[in-house]
């Protein structure tokens, strides 16, 4: 497994970039036959150490876990834990994935915005309706089934996932309701 062992404004030593190593490849291994890499990012947010770790598998499927500690290591260690604790829910489900389906999980690509919010709507008019750009990113848009993708949003921690459904190939979403259930919206199923 490659890894990525980074800090936002802050050092890394080497001895930290061997104890994430280690441990994330232990429990990555554990649940997942062939992880491909991993991108570990440590940064420091109000007097807290931030861990951020996202794990590619080979299925094409995504995890990723976020925590936050006074000390850099435990820090790292409750984000492994998190981890851990998402690739054994969906460890069952993660094999079965792997042993269904013959290829990795064809993505296609497309363009993510970041839009500035406007933050003084309610005192004046907006000049136009089009948005102001700040960001533009390549996001990928995987083909897979609807079990797989909300198995890859709870993975991956997002409120919502923008994917191509293999029942037939059309864009859908599926996002994190309120009431704590799945939405999904599958524009093709209009009746």
């Amino acid at each position: 497994m490659r890894y990525q062992i980074t800090g936002k404004q802050i050092d890394i030593g080497a001895a930290l970039q061997s104890h994430v190593k280690a441990e994330l490849g232990t429990v990555v291994e554990k649940y997942a036959q062939r992880p491909t890499d991993a991108v570990v990012i440590f940064s420091k947010s109000a007097g807290e150490f931030v861990c951020e770790a996202t794990v590619h598998l080979s299925t094409g499927l995504t995890a990723q876990a976020k925590a936050k500690a006074h000390e850099i290591y435990a820090a790292f260690d409750k984000c492994t834990e998190k981890m851990d604790k998402q690739l054994r829910r969906y460890k069952r489900r993660l094999k079965d994935h792997h042993r269904v389906r013959e290829q990795r999980v064809e993505l296609s690509p497309a363009s993510s915005y970041i839009l500035a919010a406007n933050g003084d709507a309610e005192e004046s008019e907006p000049e136009t309706l089009q948005p102001i750009i700040i960001a533009e990113m390549e996001a990928k848009i995987p083909l897979i089934s609807v079990g797989e993708a909300v198995m890859q949003m709870e993975l991956a921690g997002a409120p919502a996932l923008v994917f191509r459904n293999e029942g037939n190939n059309g864009i859908n979403v599926i996002y994190r309701r309120e009431d704590g259930n799945i939405g999904w919206v599958d524009p093709n199923n209009v009746k």
